[in-house]
């Protein structure tokens, strides 16, 4: 097979570069995977390298797991890539497998396991018991964002202790050392350990590092925009030697700096091998050019990284859609609408279409609107809205409130708020007079009277999409203002969920995809639906002050708009009522960069 068939010019050249290190800035739908895979079997082919030679290192399992297929494609009858002869994994499988063959030598027995979450935020549980620690003032949660951004930074706990500031910063480095120190005790290393453990490796014994760089001559990194400062680390040390590294990357797609992803290692890679060659990968085999226009005009008011400008030779004279609608309600039945007629009319199947939102409460509407429908539909990295356990605790407050009877509700209560809380609240419900007062009123003070949001921290990632979803409930609340209207409302929606999932069998989860626009990197699809396309929304009103994620909300939305391929629709409300208050927002500042010439409005549609 010739490795180099149906390559463009510009990727060819990518594929078969030698000699320095080599950047690639990959656009949206520029076949980055394609050329990554082909690059390694280019090596292996004219003999630079042998399999086992090759590092290959992706983020996910499945990119693995699709690049190894890919190769077992290109290069079939010669090499056994899935073999332990050549490495294609994640930054965690790869160090894991060093820690099991080399951890010893910093003292790491090799039968160690591996804490998840859960496991870690029960032992910060246990430390803050040790030390007498209030867990609302030092939240499990917050303390473990900590204990990882110190080991993505690669901070011990000594480095943290006296870098700490601040009474609350003093007492997490003092929680990470006694956490670290049970982690030792328990021969146990959580997720981040993995990759701490191995540069601390590599840094302490050259030996090691050597062995590695010795076996590893050719590192190819993909998706160089979301690694963190450990991960950049790590593989800076591994090419050091030998200089043979690919990364690829765009900075245009960087969207997980919440999460410690800095792409700025883009800029810092040509800075550390000054040497490196740089190609731009531009061409785009996904979307039409109006579509690449729209979003070459968004991403290019970012200016603190570099920008590609996306072409592509698909041509299309379908514009832009944008929809205004009255409010929530108006935009929800406009997308369900609009569905059956790219599935009715187009003929396009509907797990090829994808409805992308900025928050995991926007998806309470737009199911209920599919349900009435009858339109099936998959969440996508998320639960349905009156599944999610934030919702149904909340819920279950409700119900004991109207019917003091219902012992389901009672069990799930305690769990949620402990025996003493839910005793008080319990006490709380027998004189608590609700007469006169609307569903909202109610939902309020029965939140606030359990103390149930205690268990949440607005900073953290995670928490505050709980809240927010639990605020969406009061949107619920507030169409409802009886309290058995309102139950009797979740117990009917409720029910739709559970026909759908009986028949998900039959439709073989044929449904519309609905989904975050953080979950949506790496897919594509024939009709993409951008909703709530308002100021305080996409960019989310957490970001409005702060130029940089005003940024990263810009290169967000242009990851949304780049998963389009054929047809593009943007809605946004003139009046929404969200998280139970009703308000007039802006449309969003990115859509007045999309030039008009690119776009049909309803108004004009209906003209």
């Amino acid at each position: 097979m010739d490795i180099l068939k149906d390559l463009s010019p510009i990727q060819r050249e990518a594929v078969t570069f030698q000699g320095s290190p080599l950047l690639l800035l990959a656009g949206a739908g520029s076949g980055k995977t394609r050329v990554l895979t082909h690059r390694a079997a280019y090596f292996i082919e004219k003999k630079l390298a042998k399999p086992s030679e090759i590092l290959l290192l992706t983020f996910t399992n499945k990119a693995a797991n699709e690049m190894k297929d890919r190769l077992s494609k290109i290069i079939p009858t010669i090499y056994d890539l899935k073999s332990n002869n050549f490495f294609a994994g994640t930054f965690h499988s790869f160090c894991c497998r060093i820690l099991r063959t080399d951890g010893h030598k910093i003292g790491i027995n090799n039968n160690f396991v591996i804490y998840d979450s859960g496991d870690s935020e029960d032992l910060v549980k246990r430390v803050l018991i040790d030390l007498d620690l209030d867990p609302k003032e030092f939240k499990p949660s917050s303390i473990l964002y900590f204990i990882e951004n110190c080991k993505n930074n690669y901070k011990n706990p000594s480095i943290a202790i006296q870098e700490a500031s601040g009474f609350w910063g003093e007492y997490a480095a003092k929680i990470y050392r006694q956490y670290q120190k049970r982690m030792d005790e328990f021969n146990a290393l959580d997720f981040n350990d993995l990759l701490f453990k191995v540069v601390d490796l590599f840094v302490k014994d050259e030996s090691v590092l050597d062995k590695y760089q010795e076996k590893f001559k050719y590192i190819l990194v993909d998706e160089y925009q979301d690694t963190n400062q450990i991960q950049y680390y790590l593989t800076k040390l591994i090419a050091k030697k030998y200089r043979q590294i690919t990364a690829v990357g765009d900075a245009s797609q960087a969207i997980y700096g919440w999460r410690g992803a800095d792409y700025k290692n883009l800029v810092s890679f040509t800075t550390d091998f000054k040497d490196a060659k740089t190609i731009n990968l531009e061409e785009n085999y996904r979307s039409t050019q109006i579509i690449l226009d729209a979003a070459n005009n968004i991403i290019s008011k970012n200016n603190s990284h570099p920008v590609l400008n996306l072409f592509t030779n698909k041509k299309s004279k379908d514009l832009i859609q944008i929809f205004e609608a009255k409010n929530e309600v108006d935009e929800a039945d406009y997308i369900a609408d609009r569905i059956n007629f790219y599935y009715n009319d187009v003929r396009i199947p509907l797990k090829n279409i994808v409805v992308l939102y900025r928050m995991n409460a926007q998806s309470r509407v737009i199911e209920e609107a599919f349900l009435k429908r009858g339109i099936p539909y998959v969440l996508l990295g998320g639960t349905r809205f009156y599944e999610r356990a934030e919702v149904k605790d909340v819920l279950s407050l409700i119900r004991y409130f109207a019917n003091q009877k219902d012992k389901m509700s009672e069990t799930r209560i305690i769990k949620a708020l402990g025996k003493i809380k839910s005793k008080n609240f319990f006490e709380h419900i027998k004189t608590y007079d609700a007469n006169g007062l609307k569903t909202v009123q109610v939902l309020e003070s029965i939140i606030l009277k359990s103390g149930y949001l205690n268990r949440y921290d607005p900073k953290d990632e995670d928490d505050q999409k709980r809240i927010e979803n639990i605020k969406e409930l009061k949107s619920v609340a507030t169409s409802f203002p009886v309290i058995n209207d309102f139950l009797e409302n979740v117990a009917l929606v409720q029910q739709e969920y559970s026909i759908q999932e009986k028949s998900k069998k039959k439709e073989n989860r044929d449904g519309v995809r609905l989904m975050t626009l953080h979950g949506s990197k790496g897919l594509e699809f024939e009709v993409v639906f951008l909703v709530g396309f308002e100021e305080g929304i996409l960019p989310h009103a957490r970001c409005l002050i702060d130029e940089a994620q005003i940024e990263e909300e810009r290169r967000l939305c242009y990851v949304g708009v780049t998963r389009a391929k054929d047809f593009l629709e943007i809605t946004y409300a003139s009046k929404r009522l969200f998280f139970g208050k009703s308000s007039l927002n802006e449309p969003s500042r990115f859509l007045l960069d999309i030039p008009k010439k690119l776009i049909l409005s309803q108004n004009q549609k209906t003209s």
